[in-house]
């Protein structure tokens, strides 16, 4: 029994250990978002500051128009992971619960795009999107990464695990195929979605490459847009940089922190099959 404790007490210490050194640089830049300017480049570096200061923080408010592009990350991050969440949760059921004609060979070519990077796409995605109207627009960043070949992947994985039989008692209830999905099979599927949610929100929130090329106009520019144009041509404004880089943490954390439950238990369950 001792000797059970004290491994998993010495395993907890070294996950802690871990964990404590992945977030040595997280902890770094918030602690350096507090420091003046003048404090940044002394050397030896130190990692708390000596004079602390909410300057950096006041002038990416008062400065920059930091309201604006939080708001459009925001705008851009839910509703393209609410757009994710629902194509992706209804793709991943069908093809875990209905058989028709080139249903594996569908999926397996669906799931080949995963090999592909982002670059191959990136020309075809964009000329789509100027002949539909959706350059320079929220549209152009919402609706091209709505479906997933990654989220589908989950969501089937997960449905596997949901005994067929729920199916069959519903079908001889009189319930409907919509009915079954929406009233029985949602309700079930809450962790890998919120799985799917926390990515979603994540990837859409932290995106730079793809804002970049469709978003043309500064008043629809995301967060990360403005963060790099605090990179000057011959300097950098690493104070309010810094002070901004924290700041966008904070929504992230909160969405995981909110369905943190979920996603454990769905990141488990999505890899299961009956």
């Amino acid at each position: 029994m001792i000797e059970k404790t004290l491994r998993r007490a010495g395993t907890y210490l070294l996950i802690l250990f871990l964990a404590f050194f992945a977030l040595i640089p997280i902890i770094y830049v918030v602690l350096a978002s507090f420091k003046p300017g003048s404090e940044l480049f002394r050397y030896p570096p130190t990692l708390f500051p000596e004079n602390w200061t909410l300057e950096n923080y006041r002038d990416v408010f008062h400065r920059a128009d930091f309201l604006t592009y939080f708001k459009n990350s925001a705008i851009v991050s839910v509703l393209s992971t609410i757009l994710t969440v629902i194509i992706n949760t209804m793709a991943g059921y069908a093809f875990a619960k209905y058989r028709f004609r080139g249903n594996q060979f569908i999926f397996m070519f669906f799931i080949c795009t995963l090999m592909l990077p982002l670059e191959v796409l990136m020309i075809p995605i964009f000329r789509m999107v100027q002949r539909l109207g959706m350059y320079n627009n929220f549209l152009g960043l919402i609706i091209p990464p709505a479906a997933t070949p990654m989220g589908v992947f989950l969501v089937r994985q997960f449905f596997f695990s949901v005994p067929n039989e729920l199916n069959e008692a519903a079908r001889i209830d009189g319930a409907s195929e919509t009915a079954t999905f929406v009233h029985i099979m949602l309700p079930i599927a809450r962790p890998v979605m919120s799985v799917l949610a926390i990515f979603s929100f994540m990837w859409r929130w932290n995106d730079y490459l793809w804002p970049l090329l469709v978003i043309r106009d500064n008043k629809l520019f995301t967060l990360q847009l403005a963060l790099a144009n605090f990179n000057g041509e011959y300097s950098v404004d690493w104070e309010s940089l810094l002070a901004m880089s924290v700041v966008s943490m904070i929504p992230v954390l909160i969405v995981f922190l909110i369905f943190q439950k979920q996603f454990i238990k769905g990141m488990v369950t999505s890899g299961m099959k009956e």
